[in-house]
């Protein structure tokens, strides 16, 4: 059998003696490796050695196709409830018409919904920086435009860093 993933089976196995655990999960103690392995084959079965580091290695007699095919699926299992949660930035400027700021709006509530944290970033240009009131304004209305503190979570408030205001967002957590 190849070796899948760090798993050495049957005569891959290369240490002196092992520790091993029988067809039942009973202890069997410290077996020297070839008798382990005869004791598998033994049982129709393959010796699995399943924590490499430990001294001595531990090994289970075990059907090694079926030992694969759970941790597998137990893996493929994991990654499907694991939902990545991604940082989204959206851009504007201080002085935004109002279809652009509903265009941006939707596209917000879109990446809220599809679970995605959001960044709105409002950079100011030149002389802008002396009216940084426009950027709060300009947050708040998207914030409106969202449902306010209802739609989403105001994660972090609008604040000045540099030449730009931002706020993030993240979707509001379902009960």
């Amino acid at each position: 059998m190849a070796e899948v993933k760090g798993l050495r089976v049957n005569d891959q196995i290369r240490v002196r003696e092992v520790r091993l655990i029988g067809v039942n999960g009973e202890q069997a103690g410290i077996v020297p490796t070839i008798e382990a392995v005869k004791m598998a084959a033994e049982a129709g079965l393959d010796l699995v050695e399943v924590a490499p580091t430990a001294k001595p290695p531990v090994c289970k007699i075990i059907d090694y196709g079926k030992y694969r095919f759970q941790m597998e699926k137990k893996l493929r299992d994991s990654k499907k409830n694991q939902k990545q949660q991604m940082m989204r930035e959206i851009r504007m400027q201080p002085k935004i018409h109002d279809h652009d700021l509903e265009f941006k709006s939707a596209h917000i509530k879109k990446f809220l919904e599809g679970g995605d944290k959001v960044k709105v970033t409002v950079r100011f240009w030149g002389r802008e920086l002396a009216h940084t009131e426009l950027g709060y304004e300009v947050l708040n209305k998207v914030l409106e435009k969202l449902g306010g503190e209802e739609a989403c979570t105001l994660e972090k408030k609008p604040a000045m860093e540099g030449r730009t205001m931002s706020m993030t967002l993240s979707p509001k957590q379902k009960k």
